[in-house]
């Protein structure tokens, strides 16, 4: 039998590890001129005026809002189909989460949606960029704007992807991105969020340390002082530079990662082509999808099993998978606090009972695809109706 085929395996060389052990050697570990480098680079390579590396996505989120300025009992659009993050952040500031259904093609958050979700208290909207495929930012920027809201985009799958030739990172006020293990580039646990505003990514950076004055992060160089002030009461948000040398190492492979998901990702899309049981989610025209996930529907009407039984058999083929997402409205804090019901999200409910995602990854071998479209191949065969 053949060897059990992970749903994701990080793409680490020689070259990111001796960037890591470069810091190690350097006798610096925490944030500093490492840091500092991922943050320029990051900035340039979409198109940002400042970017601040902090250490997850969460943080990123959270920041960002606190530099907004929301506050307890705004209101936050967001959408259902997502992971935790997206809607906790919101309730760190006794704000409300609403949440919104999504578009059946793409999975992502319903512009037509956002637009009646609005309310005097509503104060931003995190679109979500499903898998990796950008929103449409076009309507969520024209409604924010009539609406005087703040546009924090939640690009945790969307590194490297574009919208209508710009990238993800240079489109909304803030925007928030992953490195975490899984992700297309990783730095273990971390995150960055990219804005054009001063003020904002002065504020995140501080914030991200306790709230201390500009610069604190010197203040054991020989740049740097013993003396700092608390400007805020702040969080422990920071990059290390241990984090950070591996994030430029994977940033200057980025490019190359992303070619051999698109690979993957067009690979798959033929392989299940004649399989009607089966449909890919659609990949709009104006959008360089990032890849990050290769999410499946199954027609529960096609299928003589479940699509908890669907993984169950694909594991027994030695295929490793996993959904993408329990939608947040079926989760019980969101049932009890928001009364959400299934019927409410109509769209993200039925997606769900049939969402997989495949393993797709840079690390993985062409074969490693075929072998994948063969099992999900042979699996519907076997349990058509």
């Amino acid at each position: 039998m053949a060897d059990y085929l992970p749903f994701h395996v990080p793409d680490i060389d020689d070259d990111d590890i001796d960037a890591v052990v470069g810091v190690l050697r350097s006798g610096w570990l925490t944030t500093g001129s490492k840091a500092r480098q991922f943050e320029q680079e990051f900035a340039a390579k979409v198109g940002a005026r400042y970017a601040v590396a902090l250490n997850s996505c969460t943080a990123a989120l959270h920041l960002a809002l606190e530099a907004i300025g929301l506050s307890e009992g705004d209101e936050v659009i967001v959408p259902t189909m997502t992971f935790a993050a997206s809607a906790e952040v919101v309730t760190y500031f006794k704000a409300k989460p609403v949440l919104v259904d999504c578009v059946p093609t793409t999975l992502n958050i319903d512009p037509d949606l956002v637009e009646r979700a609005v309310t005097p208290r509503t104060k931003a909207v995190i679109p979500v960029h499903f898998a990796g495929q950008p929103c449409d930012m076009t309507r969520i920027l024209e409604i924010a704007r009539r609406h005087g809201l703040r546009v924090i985009e939640d690009a945790a799958h969307a590194f490297p992807a574009s919208y209508k030739g710009r990238a993800i990172g240079s489109i909304g006020d803030c925007t928030c991105f992953s490195f975490y293990a899984t992700k297309n580039i990783t730095t273990g646990e971390g995150g960055m969020v990219t804005t054009d505003d001063p003020e904002w990514a002065d504020r995140i950076r501080r914030m991200s340390l306790h709230g201390l004055s500009r610069d604190a992060w010197k203040r054991y160089t020989n740049q740097g002082s013993w003396y700092y002030e608390i400007v805020a009461p702040g969080f422990k948000y920071n990059l290390t530079d241990m984090a950070a040398a591996l994030g430029l190492s994977q940033l200057h492979k980025a490019e190359r990662f992303w070619k051999t998901r698109e690979r993957y990702a067009a690979l798959y899309a033929e392989g299940f082509r004649d399989l009607p049981e089966i449909a890919p989610l659609a990949t709009r025209d104006e959008v360089q999808h990032a890849w990050h996930l290769y999410a499946i529907q199954l027609d529960p009407d096609r299928l003589r099993i479940t699509r908890e039984e669907f993984i169950e058999r694909l594991q027994h083929k030695q295929i490793g998978c996993s959904v993408h997402f329990i939608p947040l409205h079926l989760h019980p804090y969101y049932r009890r606090t928001g009364g959400y019901r299934p019927e409410d999200f109509p769209v993200a409910s039925r997606a769900f009972t049939g969402m997989v995602s495949l393993p797709l990854y840079s690390k993985m071998a062409e074969s490693d695809v075929h072998r994948t479209i063969a099992a999900v191949r042979e699996l519907v065969l076997e349990v058509r109706r």
